[in-house]
């Protein structure tokens, strides 16, 4: 009898081990999200808690997953609008995290940026596509000119499959619940692909999501051609792969949380060069 209820248990016990293990896999499913209105959550990533590029407590996450894809396509008419983009609407959504006004609808589409992030690990520094995602680019450069990401916290990291690091959500909350009071059209996502090195936005996994919330990719990274790229990091590439290399807090599920190593976003300075 001893012997039964023995094989009981452990039959029980591999049946438990099999569901979690499922329950893993389940988790580790791409939905890279960004909080693109106010209480959305950030990009969708790994799913685990619903981020991609979105954390716990509501918003889009970079997950673990080699083939999934995100729960809702973030597609765009405006992917197929010939750039740069001469004009750009930005349609007010949600409270502002911080307070800024709606970037110009007429960007300047014949200028070349360059932005550097300064943070406590480090400087980072980006050239900004505008010739390719203009009106991206156009709120990006908005935003850094008003202090929106002075001093907030890069919220997410995924160390597990997608390998990405997110940030501008300056609620200071760690949730990536934060967005700028507005949303905006997705673009430059014909063939789009996320080497080492790319910057893209986040959204909410809904057309035409985009927000203030962006990631910064520092090992190639299988996703859907859903994140607007608008940027290449030209220096700090391995200020990102320490941050990584130190890991999360596994917050989110194994390898998709906040970063162990605390970083911050000192100031977004522009140049047009």
């Amino acid at each position: 009898m001893a012997g039964k209820k023995e094989r009981q248990r452990k039959l029980a016990r591999e049946r438990h081990a099999r569901q979690a293990a499922r329950r893993a896999q389940r988790a580790r499913t791409v939905r890279i999200r960004a909080i693109a209105a106010g209480g959305v959550c950030a990009v969708a990533a790994i799913g685990v808690g619903a981020y991609f590029l979105a954390g716990t407590g509501g918003g889009g996450s970079p997950a673990a997953a080699h083939s999934a894809t995100p729960s809702a396509s973030a597609t765009s008419s405006a992917a197929t609008v010939s750039e740069p983009a001469h004009h750009c609407t930005y349609t007010a959504s949600g409270t502002a995290a911080r307070e800024v006004s709606l970037p110009s609808s007429t960007p300047n589409y014949t200028a070349s940026y360059q932005a550097t992030i300064t943070t406590n690990r480090g400087p980072i520094v980006i050239s900004l596509l505008n010739s390719k995602a203009t009106c991206t680019v156009n709120s990006f450069v908005h935003l850094a000119q008003q202090g929106y990401f002075t001093d907030t916290k890069c919220h997410r990291l995924t160390t597990a499959s997608i390998f990405v690091l997110q940030c501008g959500d300056p609620t200071g909350t760690g949730t990536g619940t934060g967005g700028p009071g507005y949303v905006f059209a997705s673009e430059n996502l014909k063939g789009a692909s996320y080497p080492a090195g790319t910057v893209a936005m986040a959204n909410t996994g809904q057309p035409d999501s985009n927000g203030s919330q962006f990631f910064l990719v520092y090992k190639n990274t299988p996703l859907p051609a859903s994140y607007t790229p608008f940027g290449t990091i030209t220096q700090g590439l391995p200020i990102l792969t320490a941050i990584a290399k130190a890991g999360s807090d596994n917050s989110n599920g194994s390898g998709d949380g906040h970063p162990k190593e605390n970083v911050v976003i000192d100031s977004v300075t522009i140049r047009q060069t």
